[in-house]
């Protein structure tokens, strides 16, 4: 072959090299895994959480945008919304849904997929609400994390009561359309009368109803509130914390994040940690673990948070004992 023979060769050679590179970065970006990640909250709302869950990415060994993709989608508040929403996520075929962020989301995915592995967050007893056969067995393409927060509610009206030993009547605020809240309803009414005390149940489905709540238990002469944990109110954060100092009415949440928006008393898991502990699991099941053979993860700590601000406000004397049991006091 002559000189100029080869030559041409080489050329011809480098430009169906350079024309394969395109396709060849396309089958790479194609194959990169994608998560579907489905929250009934605005994206503003969940920012902080969505941090936690790329920590444990990370630590399972994927990083957002290089090693794996995520696709979000936000309910805005509107839990009617998320069973659209997981469907159209089980129709892309991600590689895993996870559902942080309340039973409606988990119990949407379920029944948009048999097949994708799902990774829930709940404060609910997954047991009870239908997720999975059992803790230690899931069995099916779910697994997941669970707060225990619904189990808490006797401790957080003991603490009200620890609180304000005085109180004569306990307020409680659900959301009617969570299917755990008969559970909290009966813990706390269990709790309430325990200590010779009445328990009025409040409602609300929509932030107007919130701020109606608040006026009912001010004309009920509510002495002090629990605040049931939910979507709806976790979305709410602020206009909660800003009703229970405007009516001074005593106010216990099962999130932290209640008592560092300015919310008196928050008594529950954490949550930030166990949205890392629900990417960790994610990580696990892209790397080919089954749902089926990853037991649900159980909250073993949980955190009593004081805001010292918001007591001096509403001109509440914090009982020097239940400070010392706190772990943490915003001043």
């Amino acid at each position: 072959m002559s000189a100029a023979m080869r030559r041409r060769a080489f050329i011809s050679l480098l430009g169906s090299a350079a024309a394969a590179w395109p396709l060849a970065a396309r089958a790479q970006q194609a194959a990169m895994p994608v998560i579907g990640f489905l929250h009934p909250a605005p994206p503003e709302a969940g920012a902080r959480f969505v941090r936690e869950f790329r920590k444990g990415l990370d630590e399972a060994g994927y990083v957002e945008g290089r090693t794996v993709a995520v696709e979000y989608r936000w309910g805005h508040g509107e839990e009617s919304r998320l069973p659209e929403l997981a469907a159209d996520l089980a129709r892309r075929g991600v590689a895993v849904i996870a559902t942080p962020g309340s039973i409606a989301a988990a119990l949407a995915a379920k029944a948009a997929t048999t097949t994708i592995p799902i990774v829930f967050l709940t404060g609910a007893d997954p047991v009870q609400a239908g997720l999975v056969a059992s803790l230690n067995r899931p069995g099916g393409n779910i697994t997941g994390v669970g707060a225990m927060n619904m189990e808490l509610a006797p401790k957080q009206i003991g603490l009200l009561h620890e609180l304000l030993p005085g109180a004569e009547r306990f307020g409680l605020l659900v959301n009617p359309s969570n299917p755990q809240r008969q559970s909290v309803i009966a813990g706390s009414q269990m709790a309430a009368s325990a200590l010779g005390r009445s328990l009025e149940i409040l409602t609300a489905r929509t932030n107007q109803e919130i701020t109606a709540a608040f006026t009912s238990a001010v004309q009920k002469r509510t002495d002090a509130l629990f605040v049931m944990g939910d979507a709806l109110f976790t979305n709410r954060i602020v206009q909660l914390a800003t009703l229970a100092v405007r009516h001074a009415i005593p106010t216990m949440y099962a999130l932290r994040e209640f008592a560092e928006a300015g919310g008196l008393m928050s008594y529950g898991s954490n949550f930030t940690e166990l949205y890392r502990q629900a990417g960790i699991y994610v990580g696990r099941i892209l790397k080919g673990e089954k749902p089926a053979d990853l037991p649900v993860l159980q909250a073993s700590k949980f955190e009593l948070i004081v805001n010292m601000q918001t007591a001096e406000v509403i001109g509440l004397q914090i009982p020097p004992t239940l400070l010392a049991r706190a772990d943490e006091v915003i001043e």
